[in-house]
């Protein structure tokens, strides 16, 4: 902040050396009087940087911008005035012999009203590019802080989804312990400590906006793996990932909400079912794709509380806007999910 404050005064401090150096700047050399170079430009441009300056740091933001704009007329008028005149006084105490025209001892200068008129137009120019810089100078300040609150808002909202997916992941993987439990306790307590692994992932490495794709991988083949222990014989589950390091990164936790509703929607406990999970990569794209039987759950089935997919859709929107394409069907009784996410 300092710094750009340093930067905004020695660009000012420029600007009015440059224009008062302008009369020798333009004279190529040429000797200059240096009395009229005093009263025809370097007083002009002290009273018009003393109008700069009194609307920039004082009038703009005490009237123009509070909607005060009777008063902010009137006292620019009034002060504009005054300059007027006093300049006009400087001239006759000081420069009177110089202001005085040849064969014209009475220095009759054009009409009253039009000197006054003419004198208030170039005192007009100042103000107005004062204001022009101080409403851009807003305008850029008040943009900066609609994005950051927008930004902070969206951060505020991914926290609150990604809060809300641990306690759906974890009831929904609790619930399919608890059937393992009468049935084999020893693959219960397998998928304890396996879950253990998993719910140690999801605290401790997820809270970063990125991370390797290959360690989402990896989370993803133990969640299957965890999930096909409590599966029968007819149910049988192939899945395909990128074996090698893809030096891709992408937001924690997208895909599992796809695995989840498979296995919730993709068994039967008496038919035979399929799942198909594969996941390839082209350059910085990431597809992923899923493909299992459909077995809707019937509407008192409380295992889970179905919002994973209405989640994923919702961070895809934040995280990837108009990067991501999620697309959902179900073709001959297979319900087939495509997601394709751009990481660059």
């Amino acid at each position: 902040m300092h710094k750009n404050k340093k930067i905004s005064v020695l660009s000012h401090l420029l600007v009015w050396l440059v224009l008062f150096s302008m009369p020798y700047l333009l004279s190529y050399g040429q000797e200059q009087d240096i009395n009229r170079v005093i009263i025809h430009f370097w007083i002009p441009s002290v009273l018009y940087a003393f109008i700069f300056y009194l609307n920039y740091f004082v009038f703009i933001d005490n009237f123009l911008f509070v909607k005060k704009t009777i008063q902010f007329i009137l006292i620019n008028i009034i002060i504009i005035t005054f300059l007027i005149f006093f300049k006009e006084q400087i001239e006759v105490l000081f420069f009177d012999e110089l202001m005085k025209r040849p064969n014209d001892k009475n220095r009759d200068g054009p009409p009253f009203k039009m000197f006054v008129y003419i004198q208030m137009l170039t005192y007009m120019a100042p103000l107005l590019f004062s204001i022009a810089i101080k409403t851009t100078k807003r305008w850029v300040k008040t943009e900066a802080e609609r994005k950051e609150a927008l930004n902070f808002k969206l951060q505020s909202e991914l926290q609150h989804l990604h809060y809300q997916l641990q306690p759906h992941f974890f009831f929904n993987s609790l619930n399919n312990i608890y059937s393992l439990v009468d049935i084999s306790p020893d693959q219960a307590k397998k998928s304890i400590h396996s879950l253990s692994k998993l719910m140690r992932y999801m605290l401790y490495e997820t809270n970063m906006e990125l991370v390797p794709l290959s360690k989402e991988i990896d989370f993803l083949k133990k969640y299957i793996d965890l999930m096909k222990l409590r599966v029968s014989d007819k149910t049988v589950v192939n899945y395909s990932f990128p074996s090698e390091e893809t030096g891709i990164k992408v937001a924690p936790l997208l895909f599992i909400s796809l695995i989840e509703n498979a296995f919730k929607h993709g068994v039967s406990a008496s038919k035979a079912s399929e799942i198909e999970i594969k996941m390839t990569k082209k350059d910085s794209t990431v597809l992923f794709t899923i493909e299992n039987d459909n077995f809707p759950k019937k509407t008192d089935d409380k295992s889970g509380s179905g919002i994973g997919l209405q989640n994923l859709e919702k961070r895809l929107q934040l995280l990837y806007p108009n990067k991501h394409s999620f697309k959902s069907s179900v073709i001959n009784n297979r319900f087939l999910v495509h997601l394709e996410i751009e990481t660059a």
